[in-house]
């Protein structure tokens, strides 16, 4: 398959499916969890800030590493890819469907409906007693740890941790979307997280079209129908979205 080929697939596909992971948010300004690791946090490893075990050792580091994090990505802004993405549900419809690994909502913000959340949102906190999701106060007004609105309980990040499964419910229809799919797009993620990593070889097993947007080759790439190798926003628009 050629760029023009895959244009084709994509503008005559009922059916499309999008992963997206960190590389469509860099353009953003958003650091990956490991790159944001500077300073004050560069002694701790990923376990130490994101893990149930973590949490319950000591909960006031935890909140503070994600609360920090949580004020740059409300400082951040979405970018073309986001947009992109959003103008291609737009055009598709019912027949659109993301499943994101990011956690920093800019996907919603560039105007993105039909999507799930994989991993989990920054911008929201979960009730350790009741599971109540609500969004977090502005930034400058968060004192953490936030009280559930609900029965008052401490809440803890709304993320999926180390060790902690992904949501059943979203998983399931991203599974779903991705095996109905005419064309599904991979756009900046490193496929080495399962099961999110997986998702493209439900297409390719009910003979779709996977197309991989990302400036370097992973593990998937050998299984692809077709490669863009650029950044999130470049290669979308290599494809005419």
């Amino acid at each position: 398959m050629n760029l023009s080929e895959a244009r084709t697939a994509l503008q005559k596909a009922r059916r499309v499916a999008v992963l997206t992971g960190a590389g469509v948010s860099a353009e953003s300004g958003i650091p990956t969890f490991r790159d944001a690791q500077t300073g004050h946090w560069a002694r701790f490893r990923p376990e130490d800030l994101a893990s149930p075990e973590a949490y319950r050792r000591d909960p006031e580091t935890v909140w503070q590493w994600y609360a920090g994090r949580y004020a740059d990505v409300t400082r951040a802004q979405p970018n073309e890819a986001h947009r992109l993405l959003a103008r291609l549900e737009r055009a598709k419809g019912e027949g659109f469907f993301l499943a994101t690994q990011n956690v920093d909502g800019l996907h919603q913000r560039a105007g993105s409906q039909r999507l799930v959340e994989l991993h989990g949102n920054l911008t929201h906190a979960r009730c350790e007693t009741c599971g109540t999701v609500a969004p977090l106060p502005a930034p400058d007004d968060f004192t953490p740890p936030p009280i559930c609105p609900v029965c008052a309980a401490r809440m803890r990040p709304h993320i999926v941790w180390f060790g902690e499964y992904l949501p059943e419910r979203a998983l399931e229809a991203a599974t779903r979307a991705f095996q109905e799919a005419d064309v599904a797009l991979i756009v900046g993620t490193s496929a080495v997280v399962y099961p999110a990593a997986g998702l493209a070889f439900e297409t390719l097993r009910k003979g779709g079209v996977v197309i991989e947007v990302n400036p370097e080759e992973t593990d998937l790439t050998p299984y692809m129908s077709f490669g863009v190798r650029d950044v999130a926003s470049r290669g979308l628009a290599a494809l005419h979205i």
